[in-house]
Protein backbone atom coordinates (compact mmCIF):
# COMPACT_ATOMS: atom_id res chain seq x y z
CA UNK A 1 0.00 0.00 0.00
CA UNK A 2 1.74 3.27 -1.01
CA UNK A 3 0.47 6.77 -0.26
CA UNK A 4 1.62 10.08 -2.18
CA UNK A 5 -0.19 12.59 -0.06
CA UNK A 6 2.48 14.53 1.68
CA UNK A 7 0.73 16.29 4.80
CA UNK A 8 -0.25 13.93 8.00
CA UNK A 9 -0.84 14.30 11.19
CA UNK A 10 1.49 11.44 12.17
CA UNK A 11 4.45 10.26 10.46
CA UNK A 12 5.54 7.18 11.86
CA UNK A 13 9.50 5.96 10.85
CA UNK A 14 10.35 2.34 10.54
CA UNK A 15 7.97 -0.17 9.98
CA UNK A 16 9.31 -2.75 13.15
CA UNK A 17 7.09 -3.67 16.08
CA UNK A 18 7.16 -0.11 17.69
CA UNK A 19 5.68 1.29 14.88
CA UNK A 20 3.04 -0.67 14.03
CA UNK A 21 1.98 -0.26 17.17
CA UNK A 22 2.09 3.15 17.04
CA UNK A 23 0.11 2.96 13.57
CA UNK A 24 -2.63 1.01 15.34
CA UNK A 25 -3.06 3.19 17.44
CA UNK A 26 -2.46 6.73 15.98
CA UNK A 27 -5.03 5.13 13.01
CA UNK A 28 -7.51 3.94 15.11
CA UNK A 29 -7.79 7.77 16.77
CA UNK A 30 -8.62 8.60 13.44
CA UNK A 31 -5.36 10.68 12.72
CA UNK A 32 -3.84 10.74 9.09
CA UNK A 33 -0.88 8.05 9.66
CA UNK A 34 1.39 7.69 7.64
CA UNK A 35 4.53 4.80 8.20
CA UNK A 36 7.65 5.61 6.26
CA UNK A 37 9.75 1.72 6.15
CA UNK A 38 13.35 1.93 3.94
CA UNK A 39 13.49 -1.96 3.77
CA UNK A 40 10.94 -5.34 5.25
CA UNK A 41 7.40 -4.23 6.99
CA UNK A 42 8.47 -5.88 10.44
CA UNK A 43 12.42 -4.90 11.42
CA UNK A 44 14.91 -7.27 13.20
CA UNK A 45 12.50 -9.87 14.99
CA UNK A 46 10.91 -10.99 11.33
CA UNK A 47 15.04 -13.18 11.46
CA UNK A 48 13.18 -14.85 14.29
CA UNK A 49 11.50 -18.39 13.25
CA UNK A 50 10.01 -18.31 16.76
CA UNK A 51 9.32 -15.91 19.27
CA UNK A 52 8.36 -17.83 22.55
CA UNK A 53 7.86 -15.00 24.80
CA UNK A 54 5.34 -12.49 23.48
CA UNK A 55 2.10 -13.10 25.60
CA UNK A 56 -1.03 -14.66 23.89
CA UNK A 57 1.30 -16.85 21.60
CA UNK A 58 3.78 -19.37 22.92
CA UNK A 59 5.20 -19.52 19.49
CA UNK A 60 5.10 -17.94 16.44
CA UNK A 61 7.58 -16.62 14.07
CA UNK A 62 8.31 -12.77 13.77
CA UNK A 63 7.11 -12.49 9.87
CA UNK A 64 3.94 -14.27 11.05
CA UNK A 65 3.44 -11.67 14.13
CA UNK A 66 4.70 -8.29 12.53
CA UNK A 67 2.46 -9.15 9.18
CA UNK A 68 -0.36 -9.62 11.59
CA UNK A 69 0.05 -6.29 13.23
CA UNK A 70 0.75 -4.82 9.69
CA UNK A 71 -2.62 -6.11 8.68
CA UNK A 72 -4.29 -4.49 11.80
CA UNK A 73 -2.68 -0.86 11.19
CA UNK A 74 -3.68 -0.98 7.53
CA UNK A 75 -6.95 -2.28 8.26
CA UNK A 76 -7.48 1.22 10.66
CA UNK A 77 -6.05 3.42 7.64
CA UNK A 78 -2.26 3.60 8.30
CA UNK A 79 -0.90 4.54 4.89
CA UNK A 80 2.44 2.97 3.67
CA UNK A 81 5.28 4.59 1.70
CA UNK A 82 8.66 2.41 1.45
CA UNK A 83 11.90 5.24 1.19
CA UNK A 84 14.67 5.97 3.18
CA UNK A 85 14.61 8.84 5.83
CA UNK A 86 17.13 11.52 5.40
CA UNK A 87 16.69 13.92 7.41
CA UNK A 88 14.09 15.86 9.99
CA UNK A 89 13.27 19.99 9.92
CA UNK A 90 11.07 21.84 11.86
CA UNK A 91 8.84 24.70 10.22
CA UNK A 92 6.77 26.16 12.70
CA UNK A 93 5.52 23.55 14.80
CA UNK A 94 5.26 21.23 11.69
CA UNK A 95 7.91 18.83 11.13
CA UNK A 96 9.74 17.96 7.67
CA UNK A 97 10.99 14.49 6.77
CA UNK A 98 13.01 14.56 4.06
CA UNK A 99 13.13 11.00 1.98
CA UNK A 100 14.39 9.47 -0.98
CA UNK A 101 11.18 9.71 -2.10
CA UNK A 102 10.65 13.00 -1.55
CA UNK A 103 9.60 15.39 1.51
CA UNK A 104 6.35 14.59 4.01
CA UNK A 105 4.82 16.66 6.38
CA UNK A 106 3.06 15.99 10.20
CA UNK A 107 2.67 17.64 12.99
CA UNK A 108 4.48 14.70 15.04
CA UNK A 109 6.77 12.29 14.32
CA UNK A 110 7.02 8.74 15.94
CA UNK A 111 10.61 7.81 15.04
CA UNK A 112 11.01 3.38 15.53
CA UNK A 113 13.54 3.33 13.07
CA UNK A 114 15.56 0.26 15.17
CA UNK A 115 18.64 -0.92 14.59
CA UNK A 116 21.10 -2.78 12.26
CA UNK A 117 23.49 -5.84 12.39
CA UNK A 118 27.02 -3.85 14.19
CA UNK A 119 30.09 -4.74 11.80
CA UNK A 120 33.55 -5.60 13.10
CA UNK A 121 35.19 -3.45 10.29
CA UNK A 122 38.18 -6.78 9.66
CA UNK A 123 39.94 -8.04 6.96
CA UNK A 124 37.22 -10.00 4.87
CA UNK A 125 33.86 -8.98 5.98
CA UNK A 126 32.95 -6.48 3.34
CA UNK A 127 34.52 -8.13 0.61
CA UNK A 128 32.82 -11.71 1.31
CA UNK A 129 29.65 -10.17 2.70
CA UNK A 130 27.51 -12.45 0.64
CA UNK A 131 29.81 -14.81 -0.32
CA UNK A 132 29.87 -16.87 3.06
CA UNK A 133 29.85 -13.83 5.12
CA UNK A 134 26.04 -13.28 6.77
CA UNK A 135 23.99 -11.15 9.23
CA UNK A 136 21.00 -13.37 8.77
CA UNK A 137 20.51 -17.08 9.58
CA UNK A 138 17.64 -17.51 8.67
CA UNK A 139 17.80 -15.70 5.62
CA UNK A 140 20.97 -17.72 4.71
CA UNK A 141 21.13 -21.02 6.78
CA UNK A 142 20.20 -23.21 3.96
CA UNK A 143 23.30 -22.41 1.74
CA UNK A 144 25.14 -24.21 4.17
CA UNK A 145 23.89 -27.65 4.47
CA UNK A 146 26.25 -29.58 6.03
CA UNK A 147 29.39 -27.57 6.44
CA UNK A 148 30.88 -25.65 8.66
CA UNK A 149 30.35 -22.20 9.90
CA UNK A 150 31.09 -19.80 12.60
CA UNK A 151 29.17 -17.15 14.61
CA UNK A 152 30.70 -14.55 16.11
CA UNK A 153 28.67 -12.78 19.44
CA UNK A 154 27.58 -14.30 23.16
CA UNK A 155 24.28 -12.69 23.34
CA UNK A 156 20.48 -13.66 22.20
CA UNK A 157 21.28 -13.02 19.18
CA UNK A 158 24.04 -14.92 18.46
CA UNK A 159 22.78 -18.19 20.02
CA UNK A 160 19.29 -17.45 18.24
CA UNK A 161 21.62 -17.77 14.97
CA UNK A 162 23.59 -20.43 16.40
CA UNK A 163 20.60 -22.56 17.05
CA UNK A 164 19.07 -21.59 13.85
CA UNK A 165 21.97 -22.54 11.32
CA UNK A 166 22.25 -26.37 13.29
CA UNK A 167 18.89 -27.51 10.93
CA UNK A 168 21.71 -27.11 7.78
CA UNK A 169 24.71 -27.36 9.13
CA UNK A 170 27.54 -30.02 10.38
CA UNK A 171 28.83 -27.94 13.34
CA UNK A 172 28.47 -24.57 14.22
CA UNK A 173 31.75 -22.46 16.42
CA UNK A 174 30.43 -19.79 18.68
CA UNK A 175 33.33 -17.20 19.20
CA UNK A 176 32.84 -15.20 22.26
CA UNK A 177 35.41 -12.67 23.51
CA UNK A 178 34.23 -13.32 26.92
CA UNK A 179 34.45 -16.73 29.48
CA UNK A 180 30.94 -16.59 29.88
CA UNK A 181 27.35 -15.98 27.63
CA UNK A 182 25.42 -12.37 27.92
CA UNK A 183 22.58 -14.57 26.77
CA UNK A 184 19.67 -15.56 28.78
CA UNK A 185 19.34 -18.76 30.43
CA UNK A 186 17.15 -20.80 28.71
CA UNK A 187 18.76 -20.06 25.02
CA UNK A 188 21.83 -20.71 27.06
CA UNK A 189 20.57 -23.57 28.47
CA UNK A 190 19.19 -24.66 24.16
CA UNK A 191 22.73 -24.03 22.93
CA UNK A 192 24.77 -25.82 25.54
CA UNK A 193 22.52 -28.95 24.48
CA UNK A 194 22.67 -29.03 20.76
CA UNK A 195 25.67 -31.80 19.64
CA UNK A 196 26.38 -29.50 16.51
CA UNK A 197 26.93 -26.30 18.33
CA UNK A 198 30.82 -25.94 19.73
CA UNK A 199 31.97 -22.74 21.93
CA UNK A 200 35.44 -20.97 21.75
CA UNK A 201 35.87 -18.39 24.90
CA UNK A 202 38.43 -15.90 25.34
CA UNK A 203 38.87 -15.17 21.42
CA UNK A 204 37.89 -12.72 18.92
CA UNK A 205 37.36 -12.94 15.28
CA UNK A 206 40.49 -11.04 13.95
CA UNK A 207 40.01 -11.69 9.82
CA UNK A 208 38.00 -13.90 7.43
CA UNK A 209 39.76 -15.61 4.12
CA UNK A 210 39.07 -17.27 1.09
CA UNK A 211 39.05 -16.86 -2.66
CA UNK A 212 35.75 -16.54 -4.40
CA UNK A 213 34.14 -17.86 -1.27
CA UNK A 214 35.01 -17.78 2.23
CA UNK A 215 37.11 -20.74 3.38
CA UNK A 216 38.85 -20.13 6.76
CA UNK A 217 38.95 -17.58 9.90
CA UNK A 218 41.63 -16.48 11.86
CA UNK A 219 40.48 -16.31 15.52
CA UNK A 220 42.83 -14.76 18.18
CA UNK A 221 42.95 -15.12 22.15
CA UNK A 222 42.57 -12.23 24.16
CA UNK A 223 44.04 -13.56 26.75
CA UNK A 224 46.74 -15.68 25.19
CA UNK A 225 47.25 -13.67 22.07
CA UNK A 226 47.36 -16.78 20.65
CA UNK A 227 46.22 -17.43 16.74
CA UNK A 228 43.96 -19.93 15.28
CA UNK A 229 43.11 -20.80 11.84
CA UNK A 230 40.11 -22.71 11.56
CA UNK A 231 38.43 -23.95 8.17
CA UNK A 232 34.86 -22.64 7.54
CA UNK A 233 32.50 -21.80 4.82
CA UNK A 234 30.20 -19.23 6.72
CA UNK A 235 30.61 -16.76 9.57
CA UNK A 236 27.36 -15.18 10.95
CA UNK A 237 27.54 -12.36 12.40
CA UNK A 238 26.27 -11.30 15.89
CA UNK A 239 28.34 -8.74 17.69
CA UNK A 240 25.77 -6.50 18.54
CA UNK A 241 23.05 -3.20 16.97
CA UNK A 242 23.58 0.22 15.69
CA UNK A 243 20.76 2.33 16.38
CA UNK A 244 19.71 3.79 12.99
CA UNK A 245 20.33 7.45 14.30
CA UNK A 246 22.77 8.83 11.60
CA UNK A 247 19.97 11.72 9.83
CA UNK A 248 19.34 12.60 13.79
CA UNK A 249 22.44 13.98 14.99
CA UNK A 250 22.14 17.69 15.52
CA UNK A 251 18.15 17.05 15.45
CA UNK A 252 17.38 15.61 18.64
CA UNK A 253 19.68 14.97 22.11
CA UNK A 254 21.43 11.14 21.44
CA UNK A 255 23.00 9.14 24.38
CA UNK A 256 26.60 7.99 24.08
CA UNK A 257 25.50 4.66 22.32
CA UNK A 258 23.94 6.98 19.80
CA UNK A 259 19.87 6.34 20.98
CA UNK A 260 17.59 8.59 21.03
CA UNK A 261 17.13 10.16 24.57
CA UNK A 262 13.42 10.15 25.79
CA UNK A 263 11.23 10.18 29.00
CA UNK A 264 8.32 8.05 30.13
CA UNK A 265 6.18 9.65 27.47
CA UNK A 266 8.59 8.72 25.14
CA UNK A 267 9.04 12.53 24.36
CA UNK A 268 12.26 13.12 22.86
CA UNK A 269 14.25 16.70 23.59
CA UNK A 270 11.97 18.51 19.98
CA UNK A 271 8.37 19.06 21.46
CA UNK A 272 6.39 16.68 18.96
CA UNK A 273 9.10 14.60 18.02
CA UNK A 274 8.49 10.93 19.72
CA UNK A 275 11.02 7.86 19.89
CA UNK A 276 10.08 4.30 20.74
CA UNK A 277 11.78 0.78 20.50
CA UNK A 278 15.00 -0.33 20.19
CA UNK A 279 16.31 3.37 18.87
CA UNK A 280 15.42 4.64 22.24
CA UNK A 281 17.40 5.21 25.09
CA UNK A 282 17.12 2.18 27.98
CA UNK A 283 15.33 -0.44 25.21
CA UNK A 284 15.63 -3.66 26.90
CA UNK A 285 15.03 -4.73 23.57
CA UNK A 286 12.42 -6.72 23.67
CA UNK A 287 9.28 -6.96 21.39
CA UNK A 288 6.67 -6.69 24.42
CA UNK A 289 8.67 -3.46 25.12
CA UNK A 290 8.76 -2.07 21.72
CA UNK A 291 4.98 -2.49 21.20
CA UNK A 292 4.20 -0.82 24.69
CA UNK A 293 6.94 1.70 23.65
CA UNK A 294 4.99 2.18 20.11
CA UNK A 295 1.52 2.57 22.65
CA UNK A 296 2.93 5.52 24.63
CA UNK A 297 4.62 7.14 22.00
CA UNK A 298 0.82 7.32 19.85
CA UNK A 299 -0.58 8.35 22.46
CA UNK A 300 1.35 10.96 23.68
CA UNK A 301 1.52 12.22 19.89
CA UNK A 302 -2.62 12.56 20.09
CA UNK A 303 -2.36 14.46 23.10
CA UNK A 304 0.42 16.72 21.32
CA UNK A 305 -1.77 17.29 18.41
CA UNK A 306 -5.13 18.07 20.26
Amino acid sequence: MSETKKEHDVIIIGGGPAGLTAGIYTARARLASLLIEKGAIGGQIINSLAVENYPGFANISGIDLTQAMYQQAAGFGLATVYAEVTGIKLSGRKKVVSTSEGDYTAGAVIIAGGSERQKLGIPGETEFTGKGVSYCATCDGAFFQDKEVAVVGGGNAALTEALELTKFTARVTVIHRRDELRATKILQEKAMAEKKIAFLWDSVLTAITGDDFVAGITVSNVKTKKKTELPVAGVFMAVGFKPNTGYLRGVVDLDELGTIVVNDKMETSVPGIFAAGDIRSDSIRQVVAATGDGAVAAVAAEKYLI
